[in-house]
């Protein structure tokens, strides 16, 4: 029996992704991959099995039938979901029977959330990975009337919840000197770390444009700096001095000046910070930056012992007289002892 996942409705910025394709930069072609890799790492988590392709769903999600039963996980920025009508928790994993629908309405918090499944989503594998890179035309948005092919599930849990702390609001970002930090004035390097920036509507998954509360950034003669290699988390500013940090779809080289590069143990709170959210910088030395990435991927490796059983609210339960509540039986009668 084929396993799918079947599409009524898409979000225009739904897509495939897992980790992306490192290796490719020297071809011109940026890693990709999820937005935010660390929901990824929790839908992994809650179903009990390793990182896989999942739905990303920007701002928005679908209506999706299950084509078998299906174990699914919901993660990243929370969106309003629901099963066959009755509401079901996010970051935490569900039962979705053949047949049964899930819906998944607009963002409610962050800018990204996840739809993992039990043995990952499988659409054709391209240069080692299935994961959408549109910039460059590798794959494309999920559409309605698609079939997503789903890998074979071993089993494991459902009705298992996560508790994640907050990245979905802005908030402080650690961030490295570039190669061309030194470019700039060390005023401007000292205003960096005191200045607060409003994440900007323009943003995709090749960057996210911030905006000062005060006055721009920028270097004499910065527009012609010769172009050399990019990296994701990299601060470009451009001509009106606002910066751009890159993110997984960006270009492989360009000549923009960089000020400094967020670290990627804090690149899913950029990729996450929802238009207006208030986000800050501090310069850290590279002995930080390592020991917050190792301190990261402690983290990865902790997530499936911090998984708890889902309680559901009976205010949730649309057919809550047709469950079993109690266990045994009782004649009725009453003994004081």
């Amino acid at each position: 029996m084929s396993r799918e996942l079947i599409v009524h409705r898409a979000g225009p910025a739904v897509t495939v992704q897992d980790g992306g394709r490192p290796g490719w930069i020297a071809f011109g072609l940026s890693r990709g991959g999820a937005m935010d890799r660390l929901a990824l790492a929790e839908g992994a988590a809650l179903l009990g099995q390793s990182e896989t392709a999942a739905l990303e769903m920007g701002g928005v999600g679908g209506r999706f039938e299950a084509g078998c039963d299906l174990r699914i996980a919901l993660t990243g920025g929370a969106m309003r979901a629901s099963i066959d009508g009755a509401p079901v928790v996010w970051n935490a994993a569900h039962a979705l029977p053949k047949g049964a629908v899930l819906e998944i309405g607009p963002v409610q918090s962050g800018a990204y959330g996840y739809l993992s499944l039990g043995g990952g989503l499988e659409p054709e594998e391209l240069l080692g990975a299935r994961s959408a890179h549109l910039t460059v035309g590798l794959g494309r948005a999920v559409a309605a009337g698609d079939r997503l092919p789903v890998g074979a599930d071993s089993g494991g849990p459902v009705a298992c919840k996560l508790a994640v702390d907050d990245r979905f609001s802005g908030g402080a970002l650690r961030v490295v000197e570039s190669l061309q930090t030194r470019l700039f004035p060390e005023e401007q390097r000292r205003r960096l770390g005191e200045t607060t920036f409003t994440r900007d509507s323009r943003a995709n998954r090749m960057g996210v444009k911030l905006v000062p509360d005060g006055a721009p950034f920028g270097v004499d003669g910065g527009l012609s700096v010769v172009s050399e290699i990019i990296t994701p988390g990299d601060i470009q500013m451009t001509g009106d001095g606002a910066p751009f940090v890159l993110m997984a779809e960006c270009q492989t080289t360009g000549g923009y000046p960089r000020l400094a590069t967020v670290i990627p143990a804090d690149l899913p709170r950029v990729a996450q910070a929802p238009a207006g959210a208030e986000l800050r910088f501090s310069f850290v030395s590279m002995d930080e930056a390592l020991a917050a990435e190792s301190a990261y991927r402690a983290a990865l490796r902790e997530l499936p012992r911090r998984i708890e059983p889902l309680v559901r609210d009976p205010a949730d339960v649309a057919d809550l007289l047709s469950h079993k509540l109690v266990s045994g039986f009782s004649n009725g009668e009453y003994h004081d002892h």
